[in-house]
């Protein structure tokens, strides 16, 4: 039992270490794919984009938020200006839900918000995304603290 709890405590304290940061990496990553994909005009979500914003042209606006998703994803990684890098990261992620209201018969089967299309699960699952973020942003301070970057 003693060797359990001594490769235990291993674990925990290699993700107390590790673990804001690797979420904070793994964010940035997926931001910069997908901010890519966007970018290249390679998106799966671009007709879905266009449809929710329907208001500004998606010839512009879908590269325009992949270049956006791109500095979002760059700036995680790079772990500077967190507080206003993780501003624009709630930003964008909140526009992901004009889907739920522009868009419900795009997001949920026969109009029942239980019941959710492919678009609908690839809309919800940014709650996990979005809840991250939060985490990363709960470490801004003590982050500062050791490295020595703020207040």
């Amino acid at each position: 039992m003693g060797q359990l709890t001594g490769l235990d405590d291993i674990i925990s304290r290699f993700l107390q270490r590790w673990s804001i940061t690797l979420l904070r990496l793994s964010l940035g990553v997926v931001f910069i794919w997908f901010g890519a994909l966007k970018v290249f005009d390679v998106t799966p979500v671009a007709d879905l984009v266009a449809a929710t914003v329907y208001w500004v042209d998606p010839d512009w606006l879908v590269p325009m938020l992949g270049v956006f998703e791109i500095v979002v994803g760059v700036g995680l990684i790079s772990g500077r200006a967190l507080r206003v890098v993780l501003g624009l990261f709630t930003l964008q992620m909140a526009g992901t839900f004009l889907v739920l209201i522009l868009q419900p018969d795009v997001a949920f089967q026969d109009g029942n918000p239980l019941l959710l299309t492919v678009e609908g699960e690839f809309v919800v699952k940014n709650l996990v995304l979005l809840t991250a973020g939060t985490v990363v942003g709960a470490t801004v301070r003590r982050r500062e603290a050791i490295i020595g970057g703020g207040p």
